[in-house]
């Protein structure tokens, strides 16, 4: 019987698994508990103490991906100071950004969302900040009035459609951070009540 040279111990493990998870999903490589315990270099059977399984490990990596894109969507608003447009523009450059630097992490994210509810329930909080965005920016008259999930679509999908263009090498030369900003005025002067 072949004893396994690789230590068990890792400082923290669960999130070296996770940041290996998720430079193979980008490489577009199969994710493999053994490989990946391969590559943070821990025994096979370490990573079975974090994730019963690849579902598992998958699970984890979207919801991580929820929990950061989160915390930066309201770190974003946050930052951009009180105005709505300015907050707009800095909630779609910040989604734009993380969805064009973690293409594969994103798909993970939204195929898991309809999958488990501990998924689900980060996925909401995640985009509390830019529904709360939405409603303030009825509140203040800025925007139509409606079903905030309803008017908080259009422009989510105009984020969401840009970031998938440029993942797609869709828009060549021309800066996505401006056509965010052509977006967002756009988005703006179409949804304020009329």
């Amino acid at each position: 019987m072949a004893v396994s040279t690789r230590p068990y111990h890792h400082g923290n493990l669960r999130t070296a698994l996770l940041e290996a998870a998720e430079r193979a999903l980008a490489r577009g490589g199969e994710l493999s508990l053994r490989e990946l315990a391969r590559e943070v270099g821990v025994s096979h059977a370490a990573p079975r103490r974090h994730f019963a399984g690849k579902q598992a490990l998958l699970d984890a990596l979207a919801e991580d991906g929820f929990e950061r894109l989160g915390a930066e969507m309201r770190a974003a608003i946050a930052d951009a100071g009180p105005d709505f447009r300015s907050r707009l523009s800095a909630l779609a450059r910040c989604y734009v950004r993380f969805a064009t630097e973690h293409a594969a992490l994103l798909e993970l994210m939204y195929a898991g969302k309809r999958g488990s509810d501990g998924l689900h329930e980060t996925a909401d909080r995640a985009f509390s900040a830019p529904l709360a965005l939405i409603e303030e920016g009825q509140a203040a008259g800025e925007i139509v009035e409606g079903d905030v999930l309803s008017v908080a679509a259009v422009p989510w999908a105009c984020f969401h459609g840009l970031a998938s263009m440029a993942n797609g090498g869709l828009l060549g030369d021309v800066s996505v951070d401006a056509l965010v900003d052509v977006a967002v005025e756009r988005l703006v002067d179409g949804l304020r009540p009329r």
